[in-house]
């Protein structure tokens, strides 16, 4: 993409922020410049950001009926899914998915929640309900 075809449509999502793209300048050499956004983008952006508020919706009931555990409500208030929290906390994804049953996340010892807590920017308080 050219220096004059990059989007400065505006963005919502950004809140006033530029991103940076690459593109070619006048010489031919590519450069960074500072976008707005493209509409496009601020679509996409709102409906994976409503994606992850349906499925924190949805495990906030199932933590309510005991189904699930806390910390998947607060997974993706954050915006995270299973590999991205593993990643986070230090653990193998399969952990993590086993620590979403209320009944094993339960027997999680204080070490293992604080870094839960860490992860997610919440305290630990906060990890163990889901309001």
């Amino acid at each position: 993409m050219d220096v004059a075809d990059v989007p400065q449509e505006g963005n919502a999502t950004h809140v006033g922020q530029h991103r940076r793209v690459y593109a070619r300048g006048s010489d031919g050499r590519l450069g960074l410049v500072a976008s707005r956004g493209w509409e496009v983008e601020e679509i996409v952006t709102l409906q994976a950001t409503k994606a992850f508020d349906d499925l924190a919706e949805a495990a906030r009931a199932r933590g309510r009926a005991g189904s699930a555990a806390p910390l998947e409500f607060h997974m993706y208030r954050a915006r995270m899914d299973e590999a991205l929290l593993a990643q986070a906390v230090g653990l193998w994804r399969w952990r993590v998915h086993r620590h979403l049953r209320p009944e094993v996340f339960a027997r999680l010892s204080p070490a293992l929640r604080a870094r839960y807590a860490a992860a997610l920017g919440i305290d630990v308080a906060c990890l163990e309900t889901v309001d």
